[in-house]
């Protein structure tokens, strides 16, 4: 059964903390875990609530579940008829993660003006300090050293997975380098040396779009 949900640039972490197999833990006020069924309906909220408030960046996620699990739950509908949501109990969700099949992908990603993103762990003597920042950084380090570069990307997968979608819509028109036939090339070589890396798991927006998708998100 596929399944979608969204969320905020901070569940996206965690997500990839889980090595993209898990959702985390809900909070003690949240007594309901809720994907939706519809990437529509997926899109209203990561797009017109998620990038409004706290790290102001909505993402869909998909992932599979088992199909005969799955039906131990009550779907429920909220608001429009397109609004379907899949209720899992807080106290279910270690259980319902075990029951995913593959990774959770994100197929679409939405971006507010507050947007700041993931600071790299590794490499850099002093962290960027927004999303903007980093980019730059990494195309300074492609431009004076190939090495460097490829080794930024590799220690850093997880940072780089949490903004690669902002810097492929947005970041790359942020950035200024010395050698202006470099800065085309920047994201490609991103995607390359990533997925040459972790060859079963897409970056952001890179995941090929369902049929039935497609109408919500192309």
């Amino acid at each position: 059964m596929v399944l979608y949900r969204p969320v905020g640039h901070r569940e996206l972490e965690l997500i990839g903390q889980a090595n993209f197999k898990a959702f985390p833990p809900r909070l003690p006020d949240q007594p309901i875990f809720y994907p939706v069924l519809n990437a529509g309906y997926a899109r209203e909220i990561a797009e017109g609530w998620n990038t409004k408030r706290d790290t102001f960046a909505g993402y869909i996620t998909r992932f599979n579940i088992d199909q005969n699990y799955s039906q131990k739950f009550q779907k429920e509908i909220v608001g429009k008829k397109t609004h379907e949501e899949l209720w899992i109990p807080s106290n279910e969700l270690e259980v319902f993660n075990k029951n995913i099949f593959g990774h959770i992908e994100v197929i679409a990603a939405y971006f507010g003006d507050g947007f700041v993103g993931s600071e790299p762990d590794k490499g850099f003597t002093l962290n960027p300090q927004n999303a903007d920042e980093y980019l730059q950084r990494l195309l300074n380090t492609l431009e004076y050293n190939g090495g460097d570069f490829l080794a930024s990307i590799i220690l850093n997968y997880r940072s780089v997975f949490y903004n690669f979608a902002y810097w492929k819509q947005i970041g790359i028109n942020n950035v200024e380098g010395q050698k202006k036939d470099l800065k085309s090339h920047l994201i490609p070589q991103i995607d390359d040396i990533w997925h040459r890396n972790h060859p079963g798991i897409r970056l952001p927006g890179e995941t090929q779009l369902l049929d039935w998708e497609k109408k919500y998100l192309a």
